[in-house]
């Protein structure tokens, strides 16, 4: 089967070049059609309806978020495209959308392009579109949400619920404040390296916690921090040091 893909890009050899990488290692990607500004961008995603559309995060007078805007209605899955850290970055992180970094690697490419056909199968893009654009437009010094995908399905998360995380293997558990746990099939470095700049902290190997839901630190048996919600977190002695100055400096 084919899938019909759209690549919105402003720089011709940037075009070019992607167009080339798909033709030779995605042979399941038909290029539908190319644009460079958002006028081009909305008019060829109402017209051919693709299923992939490879969007550049910054056009020349615009962004790619302009672009889905104007193009709410149509279903498809994104693969954004950027030329640096760009800090819409982690927005679409915590929105399980993928992105490209340039200049283009092709094995990152296939990646990508392989998940997008996954997801085209059980039919993720409305949610996770919403969950993107909440996560980009949020005022500033509210929280991101998260996408969760568990045995039931696909859950969107605000970090502020989640009260801390338990390893077990491949999976985590995630235990909220309401009492609920979600257990999902992703270890828990992944969401280490995704929610540290959130005011979450890896307390132990198998425990990484919402440092505003722990109500106090105990030093006895070893030290362990207490949860709001009375769960009871051993703390690394590695690290206890750092944990202490996370405590010191906390403000809520």
């Amino acid at each position: 089967m084919k899938y019909q893909a759209i690549i919105v890009e402003d720089e011709q050899l940037n075009r070019d070049f992607l167009q080339n990488l798909i033709r030779e290692f995605c042979p399941h990607i038909e290029v539908a059609a190319t644009a460079a500004t958002v006028p081009e961008a909305v008019s060829a995603i109402r017209t051919h309806e693709p299923q992939i559309v490879f969007l550049d995060i910054e056009l020349q007078t615009a962004t790619g978020f302009d672009v889905l805007e104007l193009v709410r209605e149509s279903r498809f899955e994104i693969i954004f495209t950027t030329a640096f850290d760009h800090y819409a970055i982690k927005a679409i992180k915590f929105s399980a959308i993928d992105y490209l970094l340039k200049p283009i690697n092709y094995e990152e490419l296939i990646r990508a392009v392989s998940k997008a056909i996954e997801s085209l199968k059980v039919k993720q893009q409305e949610d996770r579109l919403e969950l993107l654009m909440r996560n980009v437009r949020i005022p500033a010094g509210d929280d991101f949400s998260i996408s969760l995908s568990t045995a039931e399905g696909i859950e969107y998360i605000p970090l502020q619920q989640i009260s801390y995380l338990e390893a077990k293997g491949p999976y985590t558990t995630f235990f909220m404040k309401s009492g609920q746990n979600m257990i999902v099939c992703k270890h828990l470095k992944e969401y280490e390296l995704m929610l540290t700049e959130h005011g979450f902290f890896r307390i132990h190997n198998s425990y990484m916690v919402n440092m505003r839901e722990v109500k106090k630190m105990v030093r006895a048996d070893g030290g362990y921090a207490v949860m709001h919600n009375d769960a009871m977190i051993a703390i690394s002695p590695r690290k206890k040091e750092e944990f202490l100055q996370l405590m010191s400096r906390r403000l809520v």
